[in-house]
């Protein structure tokens, strides 16, 4: 297990969102756990210098629900009934189907979310696309009370060393750039996926690291990793 998770090494930094003057601009030069420790300032300030919260190019359907510290970026679309809340950040181009609830996320560039899918507390990269029916969870269901949830989330690998911790109690995953997902798909919390990786519909898995161009064939306990040959 590493002991330093950059997110660089899985997601570039936004390059076309109007987002230059923060921090989320270089969000790929931050150490995960530095970053989620203070990822809820960095969207403070950043509400501060957007000149607009919400671009003039994107395309919110009416159904949808946009909270008031969102920042959405150019040639975004939202579709009908969908939620996004709690700092959430829509690169540019990024497009969320009908039917999702993305809470306290970063979306990256032109990335795809299909119909009906939940992200919490997560980062995921550019040009990604998440298939219908994908949740990933951010919080231990070992909390006493997942409502007020206290047990940090952590990342774990294949062998015997240490897992890595993310010095957050939600958290829930780091998705890397150009990954693919089946439909019907639960991951985390704690996971991170390497780019170009695909995870086959159906899996279910929680906290580990899935090697940049990688295929996840099966869940958890029994999880089948393969290098991606395309």
């Amino acid at each position: 297990m590493p002991e330093s998770i950059r997110i660089g090494d899985y997601a570039l930094s936004p390059a076309a969102s109007g987002l230059d003057a923060t921090g989320y601009a270089k969000i790929g030069e931050f150490e995960l756990s530095d970053f989620l420790t203070r990822w809820d300032s960095i969207h403070d300030d950043a509400l501060q210098v957007v000149p607009e919260r919400i671009h003039p190019t994107a395309q919110v359907h009416p159904t949808a629900i946009i909270g008031e510290d969102v920042i959405i970026g150019p040639q975004v679309r939202v579709h009908e009934f969908s939620t996004v809340r709690k700092r959430s950040i829509l690169a540019a181009g990024v497009s969320v189907g009908f039917g999702c609830e993305v809470t306290h996320s970063f979306i990256g560039e032109n990335t795809v979310l299909g119909h009906q899918v939940g992200i919490g507390h997560s980062i995921v990269g550019a040009d990604a696309h998440l298939s219908a029916n994908l949740v990933i969870a951010a919080i231990s269901l070992w909390n006493y009370d997942m409502r007020v949830p206290v047990k940090e989330i952590v990342v774990h690998g294949t062998g015997a060393e240490p897992p890595y911790r993310c010095a957050a109690p939600r958290f829930g995953g780091l998705i890397g750039d150009h990954v693919q997902t089946g439909s019907m798909i639960t991951l985390g919390p704690g996971i991170a996926v390497g780019r170009h990786s695909a995870i086959a519909a159906g899996v279910c898995t929680g906290s580990t690291i899935v090697p940049a161009r990688s295929v996840v064939r099966s869940s958890a306990p029994d999880m089948i990793i393969e290098p991606r040959r395309t």
